[in-house]
């Protein structure tokens, strides 16, 4: 919806606003309590000309310093005229120019197959499990709560002989991760992971080969 004016997208789980550069006609945007933990999603903001109204609080990128938050801000967006419920002023304009930030580039993500930036399946992960420790025993007793096959230990040990412990538990964990997050999606979304997974198997296939 490119003509869009007004979106309230509050306690939302929102991490990205890239898709937002899109609404040129946007005017106010409220988007607090949702999960928006670098303020380079700004970037994103600085192109929309229209922009007046942004409500931006309780997000993990305000930061402990609300000041420099603000600032930051106001100087990446000096047009707006109320910034979490507050009215902006000349003033802090000024003063945005001395201890804002300027945000000239987009915030660092690696897009996987799916859609989903890093950062967005990380935040997903962490609002579904805890930290999940390296245990074949715990990634077994998850696949089987799905139906799934287990990984036999032979398998198991030969992954462990290949990797260091460090990346052993990287993976098991992004594992569980991934096997929990299943858990929560609708038939639709389980096909679009089997189609995904597929495709990178055939593609790890033929690099084989």
């Amino acid at each position: 919806m490119p003509n869009i004016e007004v979106i309230t997208f509050s306690v939302n789980g929102i991490s990205d606003l890239e898709p937002l550069h899109q609404c040129q006609n946007l005017s106010e945007l409220y988007l607090r309590k949702n999960n928006i933990t670098s303020l380079d999603e700004l970037f994103y903001l600085k192109t929309l000309p229209r922009l007046r109204v942004l409500w931006l609080a309780e997000n993990p990128c305000c930061g402990p310093d609300p000041h420099r938050y603000r600032m930051t801000v106001l100087r990446n967006l000096p047009s707006l005229q109320k910034l979490d419920n507050q009215a902006v002023t000349e003033e802090e304009l000024s003063q945005a120019l001395v201890d804002g930030v300027e945000i000239t580039a987009p915030p660092a993500r690696r897009s996987v197959e799916n859609g989903w930036s890093e950062s967005t399946a990380s935040s997903a992960a962490g609002s579904t499990t805890e930290l999940l420790s390296c245990s074949l025993d715990e990634t077994n007793k998850t696949q089987e709560e799905l139906d799934m096959k287990p990984v036999s230990r032979d398998k198991y040990s030969s992954f462990s002989t290949q990797e260091s412990d460090c990346s052993c538990k990287k993976r098991n964990n992004v594992l569980n991760a991934i096997l929990l997050l299943m858990k929560e999606l609708d038939a639709e979304g389980l096909e679009i992971i089997q189609q995904t997974v597929a495709r990178r198997l055939q593609k790890k296939e033929l690099q084989e080969e």
